[in-house]
């Protein structure tokens, strides 16, 4: 089977959970090629149309699976081959993204959300399927807290609070943050920002005394679950998948957007890690099915049934 995967590839990054995806089909003998958009705007996408055709006249995929909704719409502009498409999040939840992204549902072959919430809201009826992106759980596993501190150089003594992403992204509403635990105190805030391996990762995560998700929408946050698959206690807003990710995890706490009760959240988080030291999120990760592999079959099934359905 021969896939095109489409998305934004702005300066040659490709987002991690497109890589992940791709590296976890690729295991399983999908074979892949990928098509980066690598200017901004819905005219910055559109300005690809006559080097994807060139590109897929080149490859001859059976199908394109398009991440984000202005991929998809992109793609829906070539009639050579069907589409699936992935809207992870903003593509749904922002008014004109959700209004471009209707487009791409309507002619797309198949339409992945990445939760529950992101198809109600985009009200799509047209052969949908919810899978979230996957954690790779070989690469983000858990450490000894004090041994991942050393490795990063962060004082043992100190309480670290790990931010969701960074400052400059609106969505993830840092100036809350930075309120609440500039008013309690004795805390150091990280940021998530681009630029760190997956190895850094793994240890910036498993230094961290807690993850903080302050923002205004998720889809299905990928920091979320890999927090809880190094099982760290976590204190997050209600949006997007959160509180059916977290399920019952003790150590894992939704907040809503009062400074006083995300500052009652990061007590109860950093009392729980002095405590239980771990949560058991890695668990409840496994048990709902959110490694790289199982999501990788279950892309695969939506694959087979697109090309099926074309024949």
């Amino acid at each position: 089977m021969k896939i095109l995967f489409i998305c934004s590839g702005t300066h040659g990054i490709l987002s991690p959970f497109v890589k992940e995806q791709m590296d976890s089909l690729s295991k399983l003998g999908i074979e892949l090629s990928l098509f980066q958009i690598n200017n901004k705007g819905l005219f910055g996408y559109l300005s690809h149309l006559i080097p994807l055709k060139k590109f897929i006249k080149k490859h001859n995929p059976d199908l394109i699976h398009a991440h984000y909704g202005l991929s998809g719409l992109l793609a829906c502009l070539q009639n050579q081959t069907p589409i699936v498409v992935t809207y992870p999040g903003s593509d749904v939840n922002f008014k004109m993204n959700r209004f471009l992204s209707r487009i791409a549902m309507r002619f797309a072959k198949a339409n992945i959300f990445v939760s529950e919430n992101l198809l109600k809201i985009a009200a799509c009826k047209r052969n949908v399927f919810v899978i979230p992106y996957g954690t790779n759980l070989k690469e983000i596993y858990p450490v000894n807290k004090s041994d991942a501190k050393l490795l990063m150089n962060f004082d043992k003594e100190e309480n670290i609070c790990l931010f969701s992403s960074s400052r400059f992204h609106v969505v993830k509403n840092f100036p809350l943050a930075q309120k609440v635990i500039n008013t309690i105190g004795n805390i150091k805030l990280i940021e998530l920002e681009k630029g760190y391996t997956r190895e850094e990762i793994n240890l910036i995560i498993n230094s961290s005394d807690f993850l903080l998700l302050t923002s205004f929408t998720e889809g299905s946050p990928q920091v979320i679950k890999e927090a809880m698959a190094c099982n760290r206690p976590i204190v997050a807003t209600n949006v997007g998948d959160i509180e059916w990710l977290f399920g019952n995890t003790e150590g894992c706490y939704i907040t809503s957007f009062d400074p006083l009760d995300v500052a009652g959240k990061i007590k109860l988080a950093i009392e729980f890690g002095k405590n239980k030291i771990s949560t058991n999120g890695r668990e409840r990760i496994i048990e709902l099915g959110l490694d790289s592999e199982n999501i990788a079959k279950k892309i695969i099934e939506v694959y087979k049934n697109v090309l099926h359905l074309n024949n």
